[in-house]
């Protein structure tokens, strides 16, 4: 069935992580298996290949480069707006490049959204499949975006969603491990979003931003990658008050794959899949958790964020490429959930709120 990852650091990976997507995983991991510069390291799960083999047709790709607003923050980050700037658009033009390749497809209204679900919903014209890929581009975090003259820009360019904060602190919105609700410049972005008719994305907000960003904003909004703080203790996760909230708008949340998330008690450098027992399954109940909170599966997705700064040494033990996502489905099917759900899950419910978004 087609698949919809709601959540993939396409260009993070090329531009910042100098690998070559359009490369097998195999020689992805041999090029930088001496390389200890970062954790994942050899560890790559996504490539352009192994997302069509799952049939991962559709994707919402980001761009990211969030502000150091503290010399000692843990989470690093770029020194100055400018700098986030320039490395946004460096990110962006390696889109172009895979677009031109025939890699992707960047899509930007309905007309482009059908047509691409059309094409991924006939069989593959050959072996092996060499369709583009659909990308939705969205900003993680909206540090980025010097000015709103930016935000006009990069809209006219193609850009649909934006997630205003991410780790920390940010120039709009409170992100991830911070308290706080959105200050003057976090509300005027929220207010031009709506006017272009952007997706706001509400994954890594503070409680208190996510709240008020129900309240400021009545446009489309999603969760692109989340789990459920119900069954992993944890800021980053959604509470169940939150949940509901989020059903009450009809959003969507995309089922994160970064085994931290998954289950409880994960402790970076030292967890692993197998320490943990982490698997699809830990995935699957938080799946069900969001269902029975809701009340309905049609506020479930898929935003896997593989390959966000982690490779297999972060996933759930059966996740050794994206392409094994599709066990999710099987696995949902034997707990009793109806094919049209599950097919929900892969794609039909983000392509409801794009559809929505973009009528």
């Amino acid at each position: 069935m087609l698949i919809l990852d709601a959540h993939l650091d396409l260009a993070m990976n090329a531009v910042e992580w100098n690998r070559d997507l359009s490369q097998p995983l195999e020689h992805l991991r041999a090029r930088e298996a001496h390389r200890r510069d970062k954790p994942d390291r050899g560890h790559g799960t996504v490539s352009f290949e192994a997302m069509r083999r799952a049939g991962i047709g559709l994707c919402v790709a980001t761009q990211i480069a969030r502000v150091e607003h503290d010399a000692y923050s843990p989470v690093a980050g770029w020194a100055s707006q400018a700098q986030a700037w320039a490395m946004t658009r460096a990110q962006r033009a390696w889109y172009d490049a895979m677009e031109e390749a025939g890699e992707i497809r960047i899509l930007r209204n309905l007309q482009d959204l059908d047509h691409h679900v059309a094409l991924w919903s006939a069989p593959a014209a050959s072996s092996p499949d060499r369709r583009p890929i659909g990308c939705i581009l969205s900003l993680e975090g909206a540090d980025s975006l010097v000015t709103l003259d930016h935000l006009e820009r990069s809209h006219a360019d193609g850009l649909r969603a934006i997630g205003p904060a991410h780790y920390g602190p940010g120039v709009y919105a409170q992100g991830t491990s911070t308290t706080g609700g959105f200050n003057p410049r976090g509300r005027e972005l929220l207010a031009a979003m709506r006017r272009l008719g952007m997706i706001l994305d509400v994954t890594h907000l503070s409680d208190e931003c996510l709240v008020e960003a129900l309240d400021l904003f009545d446009g489309p909004i999603w969760a692109s990658h989340h789990l459920c703080r119900a069954l992993v203790p944890h800021q980053r996760q959604l509470p169940d008050e939150h949940l509901r909230l989020l059903a009450q708008r009809d959003a969507v949340i995309g089922l994160a794959l970064d085994a931290w998330m998954v289950v409880p008690g994960w402790v970076r450098g030292q967890s692993t899949p197998e320490s943990t027992g982490a698997s699809l399954r830990h995935v699957a109940d938080h799946a069900d958790h969001i269902a029975q909170v809701t009340g309905s599966a049609r506020h479930v997705g898929i935003g896997t964020d593989l390959d966000g700064a982690f490779g297999y040494e972060q996933t759930p033990s059966e996740v050794q490429s994206i392409a094994d996502i599709v066990q999710l489905g099987d696995i949902l099917l034997a707990r009793g959930w109806s094919r049209p759900d599950v097919e929900g899950v892969f794609s039909g419910n983000f392509l409801r709120v794009l559809r929505g978004a973009w009528a």
